[in-house]
């Protein structure tokens, strides 16, 4: 007769167990195995809420993350990050005054390329606002001249007398009249070529102030030279680029086919000059027009996409499916295999051995050299080779013999998991929620960091000092004022660097960072302990696939979300902690880059490997956790001490297991992604005829870009597939492991596993099957 379909238990036992009841009396230093409860068929219905205080806490964290979100956005504007900003700290386009002037303009180019300012992330020469980018390539080192012919001739002195192309000030060699009469005589025209900063006119300074082109130049109050630019992203960017038309020698002469010189030095600007200072920018260009062909691309194949990735969707769940079949051939197929190799391995170095017998030099000693290729030349290394497989394949003998059995157990969980995810169609959907989750944090997340980062006022430096000032009034780097900067005297310019100087703006940065940590981690928890609920539900059940709970992934997630939130996060707390401090390791490692103390450097290094490591052993007991919150109901702490001892009590068992299921889930999601990489690109190169005449290959621009994506596409989605794959076997694992522990096989305390994994240990239900 069959055994009753147990039911969930209604009992409180569970919750609060004492240890004569739940244990046995065999005490070792991992704990006390489970005894035998004629109550537990799986996660207990009836619990209560666990880690309160750390549900509260995550709550106001979040109620902390919204109110931060206020702040930065009645503080915070992201046009300060969208629209450029002139050189104080104005947006283009958007500010009062600005309206109409959408695009930024760069002085001097060249001062991009400028790597020994102290400035980062900002070009330091004058930026101004405009309507319109210049139209045509204009040269202010020939106006110097110009203008001072005019004026020679108002004062009727011999220009060649005058070194006119180091001439700033000509205050004290023509009066006012005289000023305006040559500032008259160029024309409008003349001056209306110049760009210059706000409020400074070029006539009014050289009639009222004496000032020069070169003078305006000098003291940059006005651009020197430009190119015939276009607009790019809203900044004036020269034409040959944008347009990537004729020579960039032809953009370096004017309208009279005079070469471009520098105002200040007076040397020609050649074309590395403004290669160098444009490097960036043809990168954009260039960027922006691939992403052109890449965007038309992608409308052109977006339904071939989709399909390539329903295809792996297919393929992804048809091999879990088929792990039941398969999980065993896999398995002593890689073992095989190995052997093979480490067999040819041993007869390679042996025959190399063999065969350098008579080659001269080859019984020399060793003698250490960078030169690895040397060590090869020499007999013994190859003996040492096969010496050394040889001990790897006795080693690998032994272990097959004495972990044989616990490598069929492992298949046969491998495949009880396939068979799970089976039966409970829903688990391989259920990842979606945890990722959307993850993708509305991650957008909230955005939005708060993108408008905190203008919350704060603009923030200016000094850049362009001369190196022969001796003044201590500023220095390059130093903070100043646009509207105090008095600069007439000097090369030294104020130009904006970024939008801070509030300390609590640093602070909020912080918490918003630890938030999204946290939230990330949090949402990884909850995908984890509702898949851990789902699967352990059907490893209790008796007879499967009939006595699973209906709806179990529904019915695990009620019970997280009503009971357990406060265990999640205390959970993902812990994780969040140790990501935040490897980031502000490498945010130290950054600093202290350019320190010449080697120890402080390897201290950091070994600091971050070992945080790294503390990462991977939370994240495997805060799993393992997960699966006992989701069967027992207990809190956190005392979750993952009773996870851990278990796994300590069968720790063989559980390295096999990890490491048979790492490689299967390797080998799967390998297969999955190159099946249909190769298929794809068999397809879009037009290689399969017959389907080609079937669906219609699109003339694409580069045939690459949908295989990637497919193949990107396919290797996230098999992971997704896979990774519910995994946690099943955990769970099943875990639960296999207690069931071992609880169970005797007896009529009244008959295991749960499949009749695979009692043959295998040898044990049977006496009740169900004598």
């Amino acid at each position: 007769m069959g055994k009753k379909r147990p039911k969930e238990s209604d009992s409180q036992e569970d919750i609060n167990a004492s240890p004569a009841r739940e244990e046995s009396s065999g005490r070792s230093k991992y704990g006390e195995a489970y005894r035998y409860d004629p109550s537990f068929h799986g996660p207990i219905a009836k619990r209560g809420c666990t880690d309160i205080i750390c549900c509260i806490l995550f709550m106001l964290f979040i109620g902390g993350m919204f109110v931060v979100g206020y702040f930065a956005w009645t503080k915070g504007d992201p046009n300060k990050l969208i629209y450029p900003t002139d050189s104080r700290g104005r947006i283009c386009g958007y500010d009062q005054g600005l309206e109409n002037k959408t695009v930024l303009f760069f002085f001097d180019l060249l001062d991009c390329a400028d790597t020994t300012t102290l400035l980062e992330l900002q070009c330091p020469t004058p930026q101004v606002c405009m309507n319109d980018c210049p139209g045509k390539t204009w040269i202010g080192y020939w106006e110097q001249k110009d203008i001072l012919i005019q004026l020679a001739l108002e004062v009727g002195a011999d220009i060649d007398n005058w070194d006119w192309s180091s001439l700033y000030k000509v205050d004290n060699i023509a009066d006012l009249t005289q000023r305006e009469n040559a500032a008259n005589a160029v024309g409008e025209e003349f001056w209306a070529d110049f760009i210059c900063d706000y409020g400074i006119d070029p006539k009014v300074e050289f009639v009222d102030n004496g000032m020069t082109p070169l003078g305006l130049f000098q003291f940059d109050l006005c651009a020197s030279y430009y190119l015939e630019s276009k607009a790019l992203f809203d900044r004036c960017v020269p034409s040959y680029i944008v347009d990537s038309l004729g020579n960039l020698d032809d953009a370096l002469t004017d309208l009279n086919n005079q070469t471009l010189i520098h105002p200040i030095t007076g040397q020609n600007i050649t074309g590395s000059d403004i290669e160098l200072a444009e490097k960036a920018l043809a990168i954009v260009i260039n960027a922006q027009q691939i992403a052109e062909r890449l965007f038309q691309d992608f409308q052109d194949s977006w339904h071939l996409l989709l399909g390539g990735l329903i295809l792996s969707s297919i393929l992804s769940f048809l091999w879990i499916v088929i792990m039941r079949w398969i999980a065993g051939i896999m398995i002593w197929f890689g073992v095989i295999a190995m052997f093979v190799l480490l067999v040819f391995g041993q007869y390679y170095c042996y025959s190399m051995y063999v065969d350098m017998a008579n080659v001269p030099g080859s019984d020399a000693s060793y003698t250490f050299t960078l030169n690895l290729k040397s060590y090869l030349e020499i007999r013994d290394t190859w003996l040492a080779f096969g010496i050394i497989l040889t001990v790897i394949t006795l080693i690998m003998i032994l272990i097959l013999i004495f972990l044989c059995n616990r490598i069929r157990i492992a298949i046969a969980l491998i495949k009880e998991g396939s068979r799970a995810v089976s039966n409970m169609m829903f688990t391989l959907l259920w990842p979606l929620v945890p990722y959307l989750m993850m993708l509305g944090v991650m957008v909230l997340w955005c939005f708060i960091a993108v408008y905190l980062a203008t919350a704060g006022e603009a923030k200016y430096m000094v850049a362009n000092v001369p190196s022969d000032y001796t003044g201590t009034s500023f220095t390059n780097g130093s903070e100043c004022l646009p509207n105090e900067f008095e600069n007439r005297n000097t090369t030294a310019i104020c130009v904006f660097v970024e939008y801070g100087g509030d300390p609590n703006l640093f602070r909020m940065q912080i918490y918003i960072l630890f938030g999204l940590f946290w939230m990330m981690c949090f949402c990884v928890a909850l995908g984890q302990i509702v898949l851990a609920g789902a699967f352990a539900s059907y490893y209790w059940a008796f007879h499967k696939p009939k006595d699973v709970p209906m709806f179990p992934v529904s019915a695990s997630l009620w019970r997280a979300l009503r009971y357990h939130l406060g265990s999640l996060a205390f959970g993902s707390l812990i994780i969040a902690i140790v990501k935040m401090i490897r980031v502000i390791l490498e945010y130290i490692e950054e600093k202290v880059k350019s320190a010449q103390n080697q120890a402080a450097k390897f201290l950091i290094k070994c600091l971050k490997c070992c945080f790294w490591c503390l990462e991977k052993c939370l994240k495997f007991i805060n799993k393992n956790a997960y699966i006992m919150i989701a069967v027992y109901g207990r809190n956190f702490c005392t979750s993952a001490k009773k996870a851990f001892f278990l796994l300590m009590r069968n720790i063989v068992r559980v390295v096999v297991l990890d490491k048979i299921t790492d490689f299967l889930l390797f080998v799967g999601k390998m297969c999955v992604v190159l099946g249909v990489g190769v298929g794809a690109f068999y397809f879009f190169t037009g290689k399969i005829e017959w389907f080609n005449n079937l669906v219609t290959v699109p003339n694409l621009n580069y045939y690459w870009v949908p295989i990637i994506v497919i193949i990107v596409g396919t290797y996230f989605i098999s992971s997704a597939f896979f990774s519910v794959y995994s946690m099943g076997v955990d769970t099943l694992f875990l639960c296999f492991l207690e069931d071992t522990e609880r169970h005797d096989g007896s009529a009244e305390k008959p295991y749960y596993m499949n009749k695979e994994l009692r043959s295998i240990l040898h044990k049977k239900n006496k009740k169900v099957e004598d």
